[in-house]
C-alpha cells in the first residue's frame, strides 16, 4: 500500500496541523477565559443553562472531532473550498469567547455564533461528498453550537 494518497502523506503525523489549528482556535478563545466561570455564574441565565465545569470536557471532545474531520477531508481532497469553510468556522469559533466574556458584548457574540452556526452547516455540506465520516464528526459540534446559540440569546435577553 502506498504511503501517499494523491500526493499527501497517509501518516498520522499529518493530522498535527489540524490539531494545531484547532488548538490555536481554542487558545485564542481561551485567552479571555480567565475568571469566566465566576462571570458566567453571575449572569442572569435560564434554568437549563449548564454548569461552568461542563464546558471544558465538552469542548475538549468536540475540538478533537473537529481536528479529525478536517484532516480526513484534507487527506482525500487537499485544500478545497470545504477546508476554506472549515477555516472560517474555526476563526468564528475563536472569536466568540473574547466577544462574549472579554468584551461582555452578548448581542455581538450572538451575531458571531449565528454566523458560526451557518458556517458549520456549510462545512458539513461541503465535507459530506468528500467524507461522510468527517461530516458526521461535525454534527455533535453543530448540535452543541445550536444549544450554545440558544443559551447566548437567552443570556443576552436576560442581561
Amino acid at each position: 500500500m502506498s504511503s501517499h494518497v494523491a500526493g499527501r502523506p497517509r501518516s498520522w503525523w499529518s493530522i498535527a496541523p489540524f490539531g494545531a489549528a484547532v488548538a490555536a482556535a481554542a487558545l485564542i478563545g481561551g485567552l479571555g477565559v480567565a475568571g469566566t466561570s465566576a462571570e458566567y455564574r453571575s449572569l442572569n441565565q435560564p434554568a437549563w443553562a449548564p454548569p461552568p465545569w461542563l464546558f471544558g470536557p465538552v469542548w475538549t471532545v468536540l475540538y478533537a472531532m473537529i481536528a479529525l474531520a478536517g484532516w480526513l477531508v484534507w487527506r482525500r481532497s487537499g485544500w478545497t473550498p470545504a477546508l476554506t469553510a472549515y477555516a472560517v468556522q474555526l476563526v468564528l469559533n475563536a472569536l466568540w469567547t473574547p466577544i462574549f466574556f472579554g468584551f461582555g458584548r452578548y448581542g455581538l457574540a450572538l451575531v458571531d455564533i449565528v454566523v458560526l452556526w451557518l458556517a458549520i452547516g456549510v462545512t458539513v455540506l461541503l465535507f459530506r461528498p468528500v467524507s461522510r465520516l468527517a461530516a458526521g464528526l461535525l454534527l455533535p459540534y453543530w448540535a452543541w453550537v445550536s444549544f450554545a446559540t440558544a443559551l447566548n440569546a437567552a443570556i443576552w435577553l436576560a442581561n
